[in-house]
């Protein structure tokens, strides 16, 4: 990927799950064109520069998602572009996934992202613009076996950026959501180590590879330019032309329905 000298210049970021990923792939790239960053996560965020802090924060809760906008304030003086990519999931059938499973999943996945534009938005209006670009998941639109806190979190993703667009566009903020389809990062690990599933989502893309996390945060960022200045609501899908091709059938790599022995 070739990064835009100085076409972020004089911008101020911040980016959730910026530890690792398609995070950490977005603050690279924001950095390489100039913006100054602030990065949060629960993991702790390698050093990126000068130009770059990092803070440790859990999205789930308010408190952290206001901090993380104080500290960019505090530090660089604005919230000019913010990137809500933290994510996450704990799977399991519908008839086996606990309570405690759904609710980290959908905390995790689409809560986060509604505290990160609350406050994200607060200070863009107190600007007068900015934009926000939130990282929801072909999932959105595809379902899949023992994905349903997954993929109604991610549906609840792309919706509530299109709420955003509608409620923020008067104050000069634009809000837009990417769609990435299987991405090589550690939170899909368990798909690149096991050959048989990597197999299976192959044969669904017709690209035939998986994304790099550069790959994702590349248009991400040109969601959050100026290029994109009448882009607003919209939601960019990123996956390999995967969508046209349909989901995997996962349960040889989840196993059986364990609940009732899984009898019909």
């Amino acid at each position: 990927m070739i990064a835009l000298q100085d076409r972020f210049a004089g911008t101020v970021a911040v980016v959730t799950g910026a530890a690792s990923g398609i995070g950490l792939a977005i603050a690279r790239r924001l950095l390489a064109e100039g913006a100054q960053v602030v990065g949060a996560d629960l993991q702790p965020i390698e050093d990126l520069g000068d130009r770059f802090v990092g803070v440790e924060g859990d999205v789930t809760r308010e408190a952290a998602a206001e901090a993380l906008v104080a500290t960019a304030v505090d530090r660089f003086g604005a919230v000019h572009a913010a990137f809500n990519v933290a994510g996450g999931s704990r799977p399991g059938y519908i008839v086996d996934l606990s309570e405690a499973d759904w609710d980290f999943t959908v905390d995790l996945c689409l809560k986060g992202v509604f505290l990160g534009m609350k406050h994200q938005a607060r200070q863009m209006m107190r600007q007068g613009g900015g934009s926000i670009v939130n990282i929801a998941s072909l999932n959105a639109h595809v379902p899949m076996h023992a994905g349903s806190a997954y993929v109604a979190a991610k549906a609840g993703v792309e919706m509530l950026s299109r709420n955003g667009a509608l409620e923020l566009a008067d104050y000069g903020i634009r809000v837009n959501a990417v769609l990435p389809g299987l991405v090589q990062t550690p939170l899909t690990r368990r798909h690149f180590d096991n050959p048989d599933a990597l197999a299976a989502f192959m044969q669904r893309v017709p690209m035939g590879r998986p994304a790099q996390p550069e790959e994702i945060a590349a248009p991400a960022l040109y969601l959050a330019s100026a290029d994109a200045s009448y882009v607003n609501g919209a939601s960019l899908l990123v996956d390999g032309a995967w969508a046209v091709s349909g989901y995997p059938d996962m349960r040889p790599f989840r196993g059986p329905v364990a609940w009732n022995q899984g009898a019909r």
